[in-house]
């Protein structure tokens, strides 16, 4: 399997003075995902968690909509200068009687890891159907509790801690507790692997869910949140107009600026609930 950090040579150069020193990086390599050996999708990824990648690619991208429409994923021969293979395809074998992707879904899907709408032709065509709306989701989440989120997110972020270079996503139940967190130097890749986790382990749709980010909030993260039936997508930083736009259109609850002891809420303010002291 590829590594997750990679230790390279640096000049640290400070008040005090300078030295050669290692530091720790956040792996960068490409995994092409193919569906049935066709190749669909070429992302740059932390590698790890790549079967969940491809499984939550799959299904916010609007391919799948459950767990039992793949029937195999597994490594591809991509031998690398050494002759070893470096795990950077992955072939994902679609269910009996599983249509393969038509051509309004096989647009460009050549991305980087920090940007996905960009491959796409117009907004409509990134404005996909999901099958897990998650406008009806009864969920209500205490704002105390959304105040703890970040630091919960943070607190399992073991690469971070070593490389300061890493996104995360994290789900968690509507009062706290913590299912997932994943972590990637994309943060729609670490989003994609915490709906992959979600989708194998049959939770989808995420119904009473909170899916927090550790950056913002951008429309490809809130559609993603949407395919999958997330009723609340909380983030750190701010959301974009159209991520507003769009899961206003969801019936989702979006919040932004998560930090400290307050936070805004841009859309479905009935789900939270304000504590008193707030």
């Amino acid at each position: 399997m590829g590594r997750v950090t990679v230790r390279r040579p640096v000049l640290r150069i400070a008040s005090n003075g300078h030295r050669s020193r290692p530091d720790a990086l956040a792996a960068e390599e490409p995994l092409e995902i193919r569906v049935n050996g066709k190749p669909l999708s070429v992302t740059m990824r932390t590698p790890g968690h790549d079967v969940e990648l491809a499984h939550g690619f799959l299904l916010t991208e609007s391919v799948i909509g459950d767990a039992g429409e793949l029937a195999t994923a597994r490594y591809c021969d991509s031998p690398g200068p050494d002759g070893r293979n470096t795990y950077n395809v992955l072939d994902v074998a679609l269910a009996p009687g599983v249509a393969m992707p038509d051509a309004s879904v096989e647009r460009n899907f050549y991305t980087t890891s920090s940007c996905g709408v960009c491959g796409k032709a117009a907004l409509d065509s990134v404005k996909l159907r999901t099958r897990h709306s998650p406008a009806t989701d009864p969920a209500r989440v205490d704002s105390t509790t959304l105040i703890g989120l970040p630091d919960a997110l943070r607190s399992a972020q073991r690469v971070f801690d070593s490389t300061g270079g890493l996104h995360a996503a994290g789900l968690f139940t509507s009062d706290g507790r913590p299912l997932v967190v994943r972590e990637d130097v994309g943060r729609h890749n670490a989003v994609d692997k915490v709906m992959g986790w979600a989708l194998m382990q049959r939770r989808v749709p995420l119904a009473g869910c909170v899916l927090v980010v550790s950056g913002r909030a951008s429309f490809e993260l809130v559609q993603k949140a949407a395919m999958a039936g997330a009723p609340v997508l909380a983030a750190v930083s701010a959301p974009s107009s159209l991520a507003v736009e769009l899961a206003e259109e969801q019936g989702m609850t979006l919040i932004g600026f998560l930090r400290g002891s307050s936070m805004n809420v841009y859309t479905g303010a009935e789900r939270v609930t304000i504590a008193e002291s707030a």
